[in-house]
């Protein structure tokens, strides 16, 4: 007798959603793994949309979360993403369910419980539209004092870094050319894979320097690409990255005192350090800045003010708002080049057109067509060429 088969059968008679498991460990390979009508179980709190956005792509038919998607800081909108696409979301279990819950088991949600075979080992609350409603209401209370706080903390932040911000004291100088030349840095986080893979032809077209911030310069290598700056702590990133060529810069403490350091000697790898009290993604927005990048293209940074306060690092508010008042219009996210992209003519098209011009032109030259028919084609060609060469000025 097939018992698996048997308690499997079981299950499906029983109430409830019933779905093979998937447990966050780490974000890098979590979507891989996730597929059609899969139970992600994951530990995020305060589910932001982009992170919503991500698993309801996989396909999967409900989340677990051993956090509360909405925790009162702030009224993200990750759970009416989920809620929206029909995929249940079962909140604030506690993180005993990921050390309970082996990835590929078949499990059974009922009721806010999660059951594996006839035992419940993990109990939150099954959200609905209005107790999402009622959570995100009680949150926009607090924005106000949340705001209070921000605005003492960049005043704090500023007296600080008044000179790395508005001097550029402290950054340090870098063997990479970046001057007149466009930047993508890529931070860590989930889906920044697929990202990159939408951005392939923006990279073959326009050859940024790539910098890698922490995970980020993993996931640049995972995709197949050298990144030629890495921003991190050496002992938060791989022995491959830090000797695969790219120069380092570890953050450091105002003092300059970096314990990262040690790894890269132990490597026999050069590195520099960068004293400021930045998060490491906003050290590499200033490191582009501070070299005279055209453009700084991001993947994975906070683009809105919903990802900026619901990134869960309070601390870094400041930083992230006034950094990218640095950079002004220079700074661009990802999704924007991707549509931008889209929107454009590629290049063989624009390439044809000024053939087909000139062959046109040709013949009519040949059957002596006269000029009345050739002061407009040659208007039609010197647009066409000027478009085109702003096309490749880029």
């Amino acid at each position: 007798m097939n018992i698996t088969g048997l308690l499997a059968r079981k299950q499906q008679s029983q109430p409830g959603i019933v779905g093979t498991a998937r447990v966050q460990r780490d974000w890098g390979d979590f979507q891989r793994r996730l597929c059609c009508r899969d139970i992600a179980v994951i530990n995020q709190p305060d589910l932001s949309r982009r992170t919503a956005e991500l698993l309801v792509a996989t396909g999967v038919q409900a989340v677990v979360n051993a956090a509360e998607s909405i925790s009162g800081r702030y009224p993200v909108s990750g759970p009416d993403v989920l809620l929206a696409a029909g995929v249940t979301l079962v909140d604030g279990v506690g993180e005993r369910v990921l050390r309970e819950v082996r990835d590929g088991t078949r499990i059974r949600l009922h009721e806010g419980r999660v059951h594996v075979g006839e035992q419940v080992i993990a109990s939150g609350v099954e959200q609905t539209r209005e107790t999402i409603a009622e959570l995100r209401a009680a949150a926009k209370a607090q924005v106000v004092a949340q705001f209070e706080t921000f605005c003492a903390d960049t005043v704090e932040f500023f007296r600080v870094e008044r000179q790395l911000l508005l001097d550029g004291d402290g950054v340090p100088e870098l063997s990479t050319p970046m001057a007149g030349r466009h930047v993508l840095v890529v931070a860590p986080g989930p889906g920044r894979i697929a990202e990159l893979r939408r951005l392939k032809e923006y990279i073959r077209e326009h050859r940024p320097v790539l910098v890698g911030v922490q995970g980020g310069a993993e996931l640049l290598c995972t995709a197949g690409y050298r990144p030629d700056v890495v921003v991190a702590d050496p002992d938060r990133v791989s022995a491959g990255v830090l000797t695969c060529g790219a120069e380092i810069v570890v953050p450091a403490q105002l003092d300059g005192y970096a314990p990262g350091l040690r790894r890269t000697r132990q490597l026999g790898v050069g590195a520099v350090t960068f004293p400021a009290i930045s998060n490491p993604e906003d050290m590499a927005l200033l490191l582009a800045e501070q070299a005279g990048a055209k453009l700084v293209v991001t993947v994975g940074f906070p683009d809105n003010l919903t990802d900026v306060l619901s990134c869960g690092r309070e601390r870094s508010y400041p930083s992230t708002v006034l950094t990218r008042l640095r950079l002004g219009g220079r700074a661009v996210d990802a999704a924007a080049v991707v549509q931008l992209q889209r929107n454009s003519p590629p290049a063989v098209l624009v390439l044809l057109v000024v053939f087909a011009v000139l062959v046109v032109s040709a013949a009519v030259v040949v059957v002596g067509a006269g000029p009345a028919l050739l002061h407009p084609l040659a208007w039609f060609g010197d647009s066409a060429a000027a478009y085109f060469d702003g096309l490749l000025g880029q």
